[in-house]
């Protein structure tokens, strides 16, 4: 019987092998699972950062002349403009303004004064002081289709945005009131009462978001853009004319004053990887979940569960420590009730880049 050269008998069938993208186009929940599970000491993700790393922010302020303020971010590969508009509204084209608090002083109360103010955010929120959109541009993500109706993505931000600066009571309503206090000549001869101090206008703030491409934490993004955006926001010095008959805008630069807000908040996004809970090789359980800190747009769509947690630690200069002021969350159940453990870490995590971001954008 005929039998092979030992030189036939010793190959073997080449190794079916994969290149890195096509591997995770066909199968993307096991390549990100391989790259995690590979290193038993760190997990490394497949972007090269580990299971805990955020990437850092890139932020500038004031490069939109015509506008009242205005940052763009860099998250990555995920960059966003933000510039906010300010308009006078008329207190006559507002309805329902007689229905707050009007003060008794035209001098800008302080801090301390403003802080307690009851109506404050139902009155930006009734009279809609505040107006944030969010725009896509052309190819910024391969869901986005220019020329359709807002998406789903874009009405979502746009929700979760306005609801935080609401919840948090970012914008005190003092800064965005044009008071008025008649003068004597103003007043009728036979009146006795004292003027009082009227509302004739409100500032409205325009807060236009656009999107020049997505890379996952769009949220974070977004809002990280809105909070630069809006501390580098100046309001001219406005008043009510008597003879005019109208709201005049003083030119002056040095008249202009800042917005006055309230705290630091700042949002960070964590993608929960779940696993199987495979044996090891010395017959020992594998991790089978992993907490992912800022999510690229890759991990985003392989994951199924997700965390948002906004921390402010303003807080801790009162000498409460930081607070969250909100949590939301998506699918799966790693982080919740039952995972007490998980929810620490992500707590835990966007505290840390809370200090992170603070010192970014106030450039220590």
């Amino acid at each position: 019987m005929a039998t092979a050269p030992p030189e036939q008998q010793q190959q073997q069938p080449p190794s079916l092998t994969f290149p890195r993208p096509i591997f995770a186009a066909v199968s993307p929940h096991p390549f990100l699972q391989a790259h995690l599970s590979a290193n038993k000491k760190v997990a490394i993700r497949a972007n090269g950062r580990t299971e805990h790393m955020f990437r850092k922010p890139g932020i500038n302020t004031g490069s939109l002349t015509h506008a009242n303020g205005s940052a763009v971010v860099r998250l990555g590969n995920t960059s966003v403009v933000c510039g906010v508009r300010a308009e006078v509204l008329r207190e006559e084209d507002v309805p329902g303004t007689n229905e707050f608090h009007v003060p008794t002083s035209l001098d800008t109360p302080t801090e301390e004064a403003d802080g307690e103010d009851e109506d404050d955010s139902e009155e930006i929120d009734t009279l809609r002081l505040v107006v944030p959109n969010v725009e896509l541009s052309t190819g910024s993500t391969p869901s986005h289709i220019p020329g359709n109706a807002p998406s789903s993505t874009q009405q979502s931000l746009i929700t979760r945005l306005r609801s935080l600066i609401l919840s948090t009571r970012l914008l005190r309503a003092s800064d965005l009131r044009i008071l008025y206090k008649p003068s004597l000549n103003a007043l009728d001869a036979d009146a006795d009462d004292e003027a009082q101090i009227v509302v004739k206008a409100y500032w409205v703030l325009y807060v236009d978001i656009f999107f020049i491409s997505i890379d996952g934490s769009a949220f974070d993004a977004a809002w990280m853009s809105l909070l630069a955006a809006l501390r580098d926001t100046k309001l001219p010095r406005a008043w009510w004319d008597e003879e005019f008959e109208g709201i005049l805008c003083s030119d002056a630069p040095e008249e202009a004053k800042r917005l006055r807000l309230r705290g630091f908040p700042v949002a960070a996004t964590f993608a929960v990887l779940e696993g199987g809970n495979e044996i090891g090789a010395e017959g020992e359980d594998e991790k089978g979940e992993w907490i992912l800190s800022d999510p690229d747009a890759f991990e985003e769509s392989v994951c199924r569960e997700s965390v948002t947690v906004v921390v402010d630690g303003e807080w801790e200069k009162g000498g409460k420590g930081a607070m969250v002021r909100r949590i939301e969350k998506s699918g799966g159940g790693v982080v919740g009730r039952e995972g007490e453990e998980g929810m620490r870490t992500v707590i835990r995590r966007a505290a840390g880049r809370w200090r992170d971001v603070k010192s970014v954008m106030e450039g220590e």
